[in-house]
């Protein structure tokens, strides 16, 4: 159980009944004698109690809290050292990681620079280890972002398999330069629309600065179906506001 995101669970306060798919695990009392009661007549009930028939039988709906993925996928490149801001970098993400540890979330950490990808702290519920492997993130190189979102893609693939009811929210941290290869910023668009494809829920953190913009990070949160906002504006208890898109594109899914 986690303390994050609203879910159907096992355990927790009854919300309603709906008639049971499969079998039956949790009785509505009340739901049941309210179905079976106007036929009662027909059915010939002559003394004392209900004449139940097995479509009378209504499953108690519970709503708990479950914990969610949150999976960071951090920009290590030159791109975004050579302006030091990779301290501000690993703050904000430091503060993200403990509000998930607070939440019972899992964590997990790709990093991408140079020629390649690396998942840095597979999905754990260690804030230790994720903090420890983030205070000594190598940086420099190239950005290969297109790399580093189709990583974080696998991560997620196969967390899935192992926990289908766990959601994923992933947070991306870049200023959405990507370098190496041919065509690197439409190869990213297109490992981006990978996860608004399969509905995962995401945020661009937007680390640019400077006098000369290029909004890329925000065509990046749009290929993700996501929302960016910028590393001044990210707090340590603004991932409970992101985590509400997890909830609205879970409930549209069901």
């Amino acid at each position: 159980a986690g303390r994050r995101s609203r879910a159907r669970t096992e355990h927790g306060r009854t919300t309603g009944a709906r008639r049971p798919r499969g079998t039956l695990t949790k009785l509505h009392l009340a739901a049941t004698v309210q179905a079976a009661a106007p036929h009662q007549r027909a059915r010939g009930r002559s003394g004392p109690g209900l004449v139940l028939r097995r479509d009378d039988l209504r499953q108690a709906n519970r709503e708990g809290r479950e914990g969610n993925l949150v999976l960071f996928v951090v920009d290590a490149s030159g791109s975004m050292a050579a302006r030091q801001r990779m301290s501000a970098v690993k703050g904000a993400v430091l503060s993200l990681l403990l509000d998930a540890y607070q939440r019972r979330d899992k964590v997990g950490l790709v990093t991408f620079r140079g020629a390649a990808a690396d998942v840095a702290l597979p999905p754990t519920s260690s804030v230790d280890a994720a903090a420890s492997r983030l205070e000594s993130l190598p940086t420099g190189g190239r950005t290969p972002l297109a790399a580093g979102l189709l990583r974080a893609h696998d991560v997620l693939r196969v967390e899935r398999l192992r926990d289908p009811a766990r959601r994923a929210l992933l947070v991306v941290v870049t200023d959405g330069r990507a370098t190496g290869g041919p065509e690197p910023v439409a190869l990213a668009g297109r490992a981006a629309r990978l996860f608004a494809a399969d509905g995962v829920a995401s945020v661009v953190v937007d680390c640019e600065s400077g006098p000369v913009r290029l909004g890329l990070a925000g065509q990046l949160a749009g290929d993700l179906g996501g929302t960016a906002v910028t590393l001044d504006e990210l707090r340590a208890d603004s991932i409970a506001g992101l985590v509400k898109d997890v909830q609205g594109r879970s409930r549209r899914a069901a």
